[in-house]
């Protein structure tokens, strides 16, 4: 997968996993890692898939339909390439932080869904519910943080509240910051999850 690695000055401070949203690049959220935890190696991913020439990391049948198979096939894709980068890179792949925003917290949403410690926390920006119907893993104490609009036309507080239930029934700690900017990303929630980073890890 296309990415990039910046080593960080604190070889203890959680690996950011950075996961751009539709039409991004792996430079996208270079800012908000730097703002989160500047101390910290950054693995940024590019999606390997193409929607109208925008990267993206699953496909999708119509906005907010996702084609179900490709997303298993794309988490299971992302989950095999962390455990290459760990060792390519020399980090310890159990001190992976995801920092994803849209459809990028879609497929960090994923990685949970499917794979126990996939990940050692995450920071979702506009998730949605990314498939219903599976038994989840055992979450127990898996802090996860969902920045959500209470009026963001893509993700309907209904779906992030139902992520949060699924995530919190499967023993995830989960803390919500609500906003009222639609589906953008602002300031004031990449401030929230520093904030909740800084006090989480």
């Amino acid at each position: 997968m296309k990415h990039l690695y910046h080593r960080g000055s604190n070889p203890d401070a959680p690996v950011l996993l950075l996961l751009h949203g539709t039409g991004g690049t792996e430079r996208d959220l270079l800012p908000l890692a730097q703002m989160i935890s500047p101390s910290s190696s950054v693995l940024s991913v590019r999606g390997n898939v193409l929607e109208n020439g925008m990267p993206r990391f699953f496909r999708r049948l119509a906005e907010g339909i996702f084609d179900i198979e490709d997303l298993v096939f794309r988490t299971k894709e992302l989950s095999e390439f962390l455990d290459n980068a760990a060792e390519e890179y020399g980090f310890d792949r159990n001190n992976v932080v995801a920092v994803g925003y849209s459809n990028g917290a879609n497929i960090a949403g994923s990685l949970l869904f499917h794979y126990k410690d996939a990940l050692k926390g995450a920071i979702l920006h506009h998730p949605m519910v990314p498939l219903r119907g599976l038994e989840l893993p055992d979450m127990t104490g898996l802090p996860v943080f969902i920045g959500a609009g209470d009026n963001d036309p893509i993700c309907a507080p209904g779906e992030t509240r139902e992520l949060e239930q699924l995530l919190s029934g499967a023993g995830a700690l989960v803390e919500t910051h609500w906003e009222r900017f639609g589906h953008q990303l602002t300031g004031t929630e990449a401030a929230a999850a520093a904030e909740w980073f800084k006090k989480t890890f």
